[in-house]
């Protein structure tokens, strides 16, 4: 897997200040993508051993909030193999800290079913809060928080999968 950059410190992506990994490749290529670059598999860096452990020890500090992984797209198949065991480490080491996603992909339809591969369900084990769905131009909205267009969902990961019933996160808090 590539990555395209990291913010190591990032108020944009999740609340507070957080580390942001932006990963190379995507198929949704949404019209009007703030990273179209992404789009390329190839584009970037190789996410290598070195670059997982900058980013754990980038979290240790106690104003680091958590973990944002964006891209590109997180859960394309060819980067789920480096994140489903990387988020494990993140987790292992920082459980208070919480995990942000984003993905043009659907929860229940592409990630849930399995329908984007086993490691997908592998990383909704590590994933507290995900952005879903593609950014759609036409339903651009600036005053939404933490997403571009109002046809993405913020949802609580673990109390959906616990519940088996969309959880949203409280915008307000």
């Amino acid at each position: 897997m590539n990555y395209a950059t990291i913010k190591w410190f990032d108020v944009a992506d999740g609340p507070g200040v957080r580390v942001s990994l932006y990963v190379s490749g995507c198929r949704n290529r949404c019209k009007n993508c703030f990273n179209p670059e992404t789009w390329d598999f190839g584009y970037g860096e190789p996410f290598t051993k070195e670059v997982e452990e900058a980013i754990i020890k980038a979290l240790s500090p106690a104003h680091i909030k958590g973990l944002t992984l964006l891209g590109g797209d997180p859960f394309e198949p060819e980067n789920q193999a480096a994140l489903a065991p990387f988020l494990k480490k993140v987790k292992s080491a920082y459980p208070e800290k919480p995990v942000w996603c984003y993905t043009g992909y659907d929860l229940e339809k592409d990630l849930m079913t399995g329908k984007k591969g086993e490691n997908a369900l592998e990383m909704l084990k590590y994933i507290d809060v995900l952005v879903d769905g593609r950014f759609v131009e036409e339903l651009k909205d600036l005053n939404l928080r933490f997403r571009g267009s109002s046809n993405q969902r913020i949802i609580l990961v673990q109390p959906t999968l616990e519940q088996d019933k969309i959880v949203l996160w409280d915008e307000e808090g």
